[in-house]
């Protein structure tokens, strides 16, 4: 059994509501006549015909042998707009997601979107999607609107996802500056894993990993360069007070207790990834079908780690199955 925790699925409409709700975000002609979404110019990501064709997708599937996809919205997600308007655009994404799954039940799962600009609608929609639309947890970028996730706005939505252990992934965005990024496509290749490397840092610092350790925590591509700076993390808490404000243990400890996906298919990284966190917390992840993702190198990847096959197994699924919600 083959898991894909990082594959990102668009219902149409979601492009329809950009084109009339965002102010900063755009489309464009690529060099190659592809279309490209920017965010103040620079560049976010291609559309592929695979991102709103289910059919499409099951063909990529069956031939590298992957069971089930699931899916999310990466990506600006709901975040072009504003707070009155996230809590549609992220209902029309979960029902559109809950419909996909009940057409193709044995391929597709789904994190729900999140409208967490709004608060009494982020939790409104959280007991929804779980409860009424059993998604399989919840999709969050590493900043939301600018605003890092240990704003305190956003504290009762954790508490709740804490209280009812809610897989929560962690997807990077452009940082609130994406002016540094402008050129050779760096927002995704530079500017995704920075900033997700800084909200994991923050919720390490901040206490939320010591006060909410029931959320099951995700992240992206690899941890971003979390797992590499751990012991730079350690660093800080040893010579700095502020870093020792809140938290009463080494980063590390917490750190190594989030789950990370493969979206790396280096060997290299893989294997150090596994000596660090244990393939009991690592995930597949493809990033399928964005042009830095590829559903073969996610699979061969990791069929030729240097592994036992009871770690390739965890990785592939057994991890996945264990942390997701609504899964049996």
């Amino acid at each position: 059994m083959k898991f894909d925790l990082h594959t990102h699925y668009y219902p149409p409409h979601y492009f329809d509501s950009i084109r009339d709700l965002a102010t900063e975000f755009s489309f464009a002609t690529g060099i190659a006549g592809n279309t490209l979404m920017k965010y103040r110019g620079t560049r976010f990501f291609s559309i592929t015909p695979p991102m709103t064709d289910p059919k499409l997708r099951i063909e990529d599937m069956d031939r590298v042998g992957v069971d089930v996809q699931v899916v999310s919205v990466s990506t600006p997600n709901v975040y072009f707009t504003d707070a009155e308007h996230q809590p549609e655009v992220a209902s029309r994404l979960n029902d559109a997601y809950a419909e996909l799954i009940a057409a193709y039940p044995t391929r597709f799962k789904g994190f729900a979107s999140i409208p967490m600009d709004n608060p009494d609608a982020a939790l409104s929609e959280l007991e929804r999607a779980l409860d009424v639309l059993k998604l399989n947890g919840v999709i969050l970028q590493s900043n939301l609107s600018g605003a890092p996730l240990t704003d305190p706005r956003f504290r009762p939505f954790f508490e709740e996802a804490n209280r009812r252990e809610v897989c929560i992934f962690i997807h990077p965005i452009l940082p609130a500056d994406p002016e540094p990024f402008a050129e050779y496509c760096l927002g995704p290749i530079v500017g995704f894993p920075g900033d997700t490397t800084l909200a994991v840092a923050k919720l390490c610092y901040s206490g939320m990993l010591r006060e909410l350790p029931n959320i099951r925590w995700v992240i992206g591509h690899a941890g971003g360069t979390i797992p590499w700076l751990m012991e730079r993390l350690d660093n800080g808490y040893r010579d700095f007070p502020e870093c020792r404000e809140h938290i009463d243990e080494l980063p590390s400890v917490y750190l190594k207790k989030l789950y990370y996906d493969t979206v790396t298919f280096s060997q290299h990284t893989l294997k150090m990834l596994r000596g660090i966190v244990g393939a009991d917390h690592m995930v597949m992840g493809s990033d399928y079908p964005h042009y830095l993702g590829s559903i073969d190198r996610a699979v061969s990847s990791i069929q030729e780690m240097e592994a036992s096959d009871s770690d390739k197994a965890s990785v592939f699924s057994g991890t996945a199955r264990s942390i997701l919600n609504n899964v049996e």
